[in-house]
């Protein structure tokens, strides 16, 4: 299988995954969102391996990060952002335009990651607050 086939399919289950996280949060099922959001980046990280091994003669290529402070947005939004990345990288792997695609994964990889370490951070707070009581 072509790694651009590999790539579409972990771009697709990601894409799938944020769908259910999504679902997720607005239901109120932390633990199923935490672990969709867990499957959305380990499918991100996977592809962006898969971009690496494509792209591997283009190093130079500069990666912007989306947002200087994702860390202010909602998890909502967030989650919506992903999603719309996720499906113009994949609108771009279709259409041929491997760097663009993988700057698209990797935005979407960086909100993912802001978004788990907010998370992490609010529960050993929450654990901080629980011992103190």
């Amino acid at each position: 299988m072509a790694f651009n086939d590999k790539i579409s399919k972990a771009l697709a289950s990601a894409l799938y995954h944020a769908d259910k996280s999504i679902s997720a949060l607005k239901s109120g099922d932390e633990k199923a969102f935490s672990n969709d959001l867990w499957h959305v980046a380990a499918e991100l990280e996977y592809a962006l391996f898969l971009f690496s091994l494509t792209l591997k003669n283009e190093r130079n290529v500069q990666m912007s990060k989306p947002n200087p402070n994702p860390k202010d947005l909602q998890t909502d939004y967030i989650m919506l952002k992903v999603k719309e990345l996720v499906e113009e990288a994949q609108s771009l792997l279709k259409s041929g335009d491997l760097q663009n695609a993988h700057k698209n994964a990797y935005q979407a990889r960086h909100y993912i990651f802001n978004l788990q370490e907010n998370m992490d951070k609010e529960k050993r707070g929450a654990r901080r607050k629980d011992k103190a009581d």
